[in-house]
């Protein structure tokens, strides 16, 4: 059975607090995992969340801040000393491919898994696998930072009642959608579209065009909501969102879950996060993120 959930390791901003770790992310897509911005001690979180280093495919850091790399060494060494059987692609900011390189080689370890680097240095397409298509695009932020979309294939959806009218049943079914036709019925006459899932992972920026691409038609939406509405001057200086900003995106774009974390260490109360975003006006489903929590990607339509 397919498993498609965001495990939240890690919810922090800036600092880690009692009860938030440094940022973590890991969403599982059917039998891939992929690491987004992993930050000090994503390692120990990957433990408490049930997470192996055999889970992951990719590691993508939006930007080299801190509060989310400074677990890639950690990380890295993990998969080696468990001596992860398949490659390992690393994608983040070619700009800061001397941070990589820095952590990569911290300390001293033996190497035993291809780890791939894709550096990403402009807007576009990543990755295409059968499963998704992995984009970046360009953030706001004092440093270079990039969100990343994930895009699955439009498939089809069989519709009964037409294949009923046409007599297709049993095997044919398989026929039919193997071969694109069947004693010249189209699939097309006994399908429609179903419209592939996306995923978007937005951290560190201020409103820029990229977010709001990055966000559109989003089955989920994983999005920094740093500081609240009354601190809005604090966030346009260092390159944040508010919540209502956030869920501002989210409800333009036809987000269906929107999921809100990368919280300032000065607020200790979520559901402010929640009201705020509710009275911007998103309606779709919401998730104040809380660390080792595992959030399901909304099933199709």
């Amino acid at each position: 059975m397919s498993v498609r959930e965001l495990v939240v390791l890690g919810t922090a901003s800036q600092v880690p607090t009692r009860h938030r770790n440094h940022n973590g992310y890991l969403l599982r897509w059917d039998g891939e995992g992929i690491l987004f911005d992993p930050g000090e001690g994503t390692q120990r979180q990957m433990l408490r969340a049930g997470v192996a280093a055999h889970d992951l495919n990719r590691i993508c850091v939006s930007h080299f801040h801190g509060d989310h790399s400074l677990g890639l060494a950690g990380v890295i060494q993990r998969i080696n000393l468990d001596q992860v059987p398949h490659e390992i692609t690393a994608h983040y900011p070619r700009s800061g491919k001397r941070f990589f390189d820095r952590l990569r080689y911290a300390t001293a370890y033996r190497e035993t898994v291809r780890l791939t680097e894709a550096p990403v240095d402009a807007d576009g397409e990543l990755a295409r696998t059968p499963a998704y298509t992995l984009e970046a695009r360009r953030l706001s932020h004092p440093v270079e930072s990039y969100g990343y979309r994930l895009v699955e294939p439009d498939g089809r959806r069989m519709l009964p009642e037409r294949l009923a009218a046409h007599g297709i049943k049993g095997p044919d079914v398989g026929r039919i959608q193997r071969e694109g036709s069947l004693d010249g019925v189209p699939l097309e006459a006994v399908s429609e579209v179903r419209r592939g899932q996306r995923f978007a992972f937005v951290m560190d920026t201020r409103l820029c065009e990229g977010v709001h691409t990055l966000a559109e038609g989003c089955d989920m939406l994983v999005i920094e909501s740093t500081f609240l509405d009354e601190d809005e001057g604090l966030a346009e200086e260092h390159g944040h969102l508010t919540a209502a900003q956030a869920a501002r995106v989210a409800r333009d774009a036809g987000v269906r879950h929107l999921v809100l974390t990368h919280f300032s260490q000065r607020y200790t109360e979520a559901d402010e996060f929640e009201r705020q975003a509710r009275a911007a006006g998103f309606e779709g489903e919401l998730t104040v993120a809380h660390d080792l929590l595992r959030v399901p990607v909304p099933k199709r339509h």
